[in-house]
């Protein structure tokens, strides 16, 4: 799958005695494939809250001088590609509000914060600021927008982000202590969310009642750790717990750490964490990801069987079902396509020509494992299908005799309104186009998608448990207004 995005990587650590900012450095660091575009980190070393965030890579964003800048035994991190709000500096998280109006003045000064923000709060009251990190989105932010209207704040130019943490503190400015905040806010967040939610003192995460985006909870040193995959807890040597349930709200302080259900759980794990979004090395549900792309590929050679002479992945998440689909059928697995995995990640806008290349100037193909061989190419999914066809094109052009689309997931005929910034429903060729006109477009010899059963089934866990609307159009959280977009037939 190509030119997709999801919103975002969220990561948080509480610990005396633990670099909480070096920690969130490289647990980000671990989760960049979910966001790209800008990178933050918040600190609380219990007197003041210390901010850092800007547009481009983690790698890009920090400087050991500005980590160690970072103090504190609190800290929440956030890597951001963008849904709700577009690609600004301003909706970089994390997202500092003030639930003290004494300190609104000094945290609104700057209301696009793109550099070093210190707020002191040695002389507040407790959960005098608040900094909060979002994985998710709003399909819906009219009560959000109602409630802090009622507060005489303009929400015109706010993210679905930006407008949770402000009607947090806009409740907290009422006297409200910062956990009961959160609950007395709650109803107004229609959608899916995984956030953590940072104080002078605390830590907050919170799930919405589907548990749509991933979020776990792991220890280290005496301290705990929280992050949007488990793929971040090895590099930093933090021991896995367990997952945030769906509906579930953690607290951790001084005190310990104290978990209650604030919302009634219907657990509906977004399918395309599987398929696509998570780092192979993550576990969901207690399921490998790797396992699962691995046994789509199985899956797909039980209902495809091809006579081909070579398997092709596209980098890089479709190589677990490719390694699967040749050992189910014997057909050797080459790495025919060649990734530049950093054409994208930067700030210089591409010369004319090297724009008009498209897919060529992110994937090489290897005219040696092609020319003259039947290929079997295996993708994750097809969004647009301008990728796929332009694939097709170029092994053919390096001399395959016939080009058979492999695709590990079913067609993708509907549009998320959770997190992950999916082109409108029109622009899905699934939705517009039947898998035989799909494959006339993309001039592949053949082209055979994963069936829905297959996808269920390789995941080794029931349906039910997941959210599948990309496929289905089947919404677990009321898309509310944004339900006119959706076309069933």
């Amino acid at each position: 799958m190509k030119n997709l995005g999801e919103k975002c990587a969220v990561f948080g650590v509480y610990g005396k005695g633990l670099d909480v900012a070096r920690l969130s450095f490289f647990g980000l660091f671990s989760l960049q494939h979910r966001g790209q575009e800008s990178s933050g980190i918040a600190t609380s070393n219990g007197d003041t809250l210390t901010l850092h965030k800007a547009m481009g890579l983690v790698s890009q964003v920090f400087t050991d001088e500005l980590i160690k800048s970072l103090k504190g035994h609190i800290a929440v991190g956030h890597n951001r590609y963008s849904t709700t709000g577009g690609s600004k500096v301003k909706h970089a998280q994390p997202m500092l509000a003030a639930g003290s109006s004494s300190i609104q003045k000094v945290l609104y000064e700057d209301p696009h914060p793109s550099l070093h923000d210190s707020v002191s709060l040695s002389s507040m009251p407790d959960d005098g600021a608040i900094a909060l990190v979002h994985n998710g989105n709003l399909p819906s932010t009219n009560a959000l927008e109602h409630f802090l209207r009622k507060k005489d704040i303009d929400p015109s130019d706010f993210s679905d982000s930006r407008m949770m943490v402000e009607a947090i503190a806009a409740c907290m400015r009422d006297g409200v202590e910062l956990t009961k905040a959160v609950k007395e806010i709650l109803p107004l967040f229609t959608g899916a969310y995984s956030i953590l939610i940072m104080s002078r003192d605390k830590l907050v995460a919170l799930r919405d009642q589907c548990g749509i985006r991933p979020l776990a909870l792991a220890r280290l040193n005496g301290g705990y750790i929280i992050a949007s995959e488990t793929c971040a807890f090895a590099p930093i040597g933090a021991e896995f717990v367990r997952e945030i349930n769906a509906g579930e709200m953690l607290v951790i302080d001084e005190r310990g750490i104290h978990s209650e259900q604030v919302l009634p759980p219907n657990p509906k794990l977004d399918i395309f964490e599987f398929v696509y979004f998570a780092r192979p090395d993550s576990e969901l549900l207690g399921k490998s990801v790797y396992e699962m792309r691995k046994a789509c590929g199985i899956q797909l050679a039980a209902e495809y069987g091809i006579e081909a002479d070579v398997v092709i992945p596209v980098p890089e998440t479709a190589v677990p079902a490719a390694i699967g689909y040749s050992q189910a059928t014997g057909i050797p697995m080459e790495a025919g396509l060649t990734k530049n995995r950093y054409i994208h990640r930067t700030f210089i806008t591409p010369e004319q020509h090297v724009r008009e290349q498209g897919v060529k100037a992110k994937l090489t193909p290897l005219p040696a494992i092609i020319r003259g061989k039947r290929v079997v190419v295996m993708d994750d999914s097809i969004v647009r299908g301008t990728t796929s066809r332009q694939i097709v094109a170029m092994l053919f052009e390096a001399g395959a005799k016939e080009v058979h689309f492999l695709v590990s997931s079913p067609p993708v005929k509907f549009p998320d309104f959770y997190g992950i910034d999916t082109p409108r429903q029109g622009e899905l060729i699934a939705a517009t186009k039947s898998v035989e006109e799909i494959e006339q477009y993309l001039r592949a010899t053949s082209l055979h998608y994963l069936s829905y059963e297959g996808m269920i089934k390789a995941t080794g866990l029931p349906e039910n448990v997941f959210s599948t609307s990309c496929f289905t159009g089947v919404y677990p959280i009321d898309i509310c207004e944004r339900a006119k977009e959706i076309r069933y037939s």
